[in-house]
């Protein structure tokens, strides 16, 4: 059973910077996703097992970066220059098939395992 742990969420004002981690049992392809209230789940950043290949939704490209640390099995995501329409539920998610694969995953479907989410709250 895959586990994942999120962590770094919290509340900070719009332009601040927040640094979220997801800790895994293992080593696996790693996406980010973020939820707001009332909306659908929405792809933000993935990274490939190596670390070599990342991809991010136009939203957060330039802002959002995604990285790993296959030592310790973790995946970061750092947000700089917070808005107001970051404010979401954050989830980090794993998938074990065909997991060392070069390319990134960016849809929902593609996961198999999702951490419990950690809040992210920007204010204006």
């Amino acid at each position: 059973q895959v586990q994942l742990v999120e962590s770094g969420g919290g509340l900070v004002q719009a332009g601040g910077s927040l640094r979220l981690s997801c800790a895994a049992s293992g080593r696996y392809a790693m996406g980010w996703f973020h939820q707001a209230p009332g909306k659908e789940r929405e792809f933000v950043a993935a990274i490939n097992w190596s670390g070599a290949n990342t991809a991010y939704a136009d939203s957060v490209k330039g802002r959002f970066t995604i990285s790993r640390d296959n030592a310790k099995n973790t995946v970061y995501l750092e947000m700089n220059s917070l808005k107001p329409e970051d404010t979401a539920v954050y989830y980090c998610a794993a998938r074990v098939r065909a997991a060392r694969a070069l390319g990134v995953f960016t849809s929902g479907g593609e996961y198999e395992y999702w951490g419990q989410g950690t809040q992210v709250t920007v204010s204006s």
